[in-house]
């Protein structure tokens, strides 16, 4: 146990979260949202529910719909239908970006198994993230019109955030356009995922904002953190090959900042990475000449930034068993890079 909290195992109730009657009833609100994601994503010709369930249950840790049953602890009707259909919206939504993000990224492995386009091609796997949007574009219209309205304005800052990822730069600072693009590809789905927890569950308005903005900042945490174990990890420890966002010319915050350091191993990095790295020896060499920078260090005092402001919309909510939680698990997060 790290900082209270139990490291993610896959598949099962992933957390232990410090309260016994807390970790209950989240477990028994997630089994409610996992038999309704088997339901809607079983809905349909089988041709088509094979493939939507190929990611849907290849090991995925459910941290959106887990921020959204944490944040519905803040409303007086924290297991209401309509936070489960929520933390489902969530979970549903994320799979879809995940099918059309490894077409895009021309990915081979997704969650442990062969990513959809691997194993068909890039159509199947296209179409298999349309299904996923148009089930989800359902669950919505059995909640209500806000929810869709709130939802359209999420994806389209997400579509948003990939599409500033794919035109590149355009003039703008790299660290800034690398945390702008996280934030709308990835802080604002895990918003979405509070926010939906904390309306649904009845929670009045400043707490619903407070939860929105609290999910954005753990998006960040969550996605540098990614980052940072991409290039810093054991691949023993994180089940992942250092350096796999260097191989598809990829530049994530601890490069970036390595990137900007005036020093030997600094300009030595300037002048390799002009684009994706092809050799095992390339990649080797890139990983140990950052690892002579101040990029991960950087890279967590900014991690840390984000884990402040995840504090200070904590600090405006009710002491609970779910705050204490929402606490750990930021911290958790931030100690996966030791």
């Amino acid at each position: 146990m790290t900082n209270g909290i139990t490291p993610p195992p896959r598949g099962g109730f992933p957390l232990d979260l410090g309260d016994e009657g807390l970790t209950e009833r989240i477990a028994r609100d997630l089994a409610a949202v996992e038999e309704m994601l088997k339901d809607r994503l079983n809905d349909g010709e089988d041709f088509i529910t094979e493939k939507v369930n190929h990611l849907a249950f290849a090991g995925g840790k459910r941290f959106r719909p887990i921020i959204t049953l944490l944040c519905s602890e803040f409303g007086p009707h924290p297991e209401a239908i309509n936070v489960i259909r929520g933390a489902v919206l969530t979970e549903m939504v994320h799979l879809a970006t995940l099918y059309h993000d490894d077409v895009m990224d021309e990915a081979e492995r997704r969650r442990g198994v062969e990513s959809a386009n691997a194993r068909w091609d890039n159509s199947v796997a296209i179409l298999a993230g349309d299904i996923l949007l148009a089930q989800s574009a359902r669950l919505m219209s059995e909640i209500d019109t806000h929810t869709v309205k709130h939802f359209a304005d999420t994806f389209q800052t997400l579509v948003t955030g990939q599409m500033r990822e794919t035109e590149g730069l355009r003039g703008a600072d790299p660290v800034d356009h690398y945390l702008k693009v996280i934030e709308e590809k990835t802080g604002v789905l895990i918003a979405l995922a509070a926010y939906l927890g904390a309306l649904h569950s009845g929670a009045d308005e400043e707490t619903v904002a407070r939860c929105q903005r609290l999910g954005a900042a753990i998006g960040m945490v969550f996605q540098i953190v990614d980052d940072i174990i991409d290039i810093f990890s054991d691949p023993e420890q994180s089940g992942k090959t250092p350096g796999t966002d260097l191989r598809e010319g990829v530049f994530t915050l601890p490069v970036l900042y390595a990137l900007e350091e005036d020093s030997p191993a600094g300009e030595e990095l300037r002048g390799m990475l002009t684009g994706p790295l092809e050799s095992d020896a390339e990649v080797a060499r890139a990983l140990e000449l950052i690892g002579q920078t101040d990029g991960r260090e950087r890279s967590l005092t900014t991690v840390r930034g984000y884990l402040d402001a995840v504090e200070t919309e904590l600090a405006g909510l009710p002491a609970s068993p779910a705050k204490d939680a929402l606490l750990r698990l930021s911290r958790y997060t931030v100690s996966r890079v030791g």
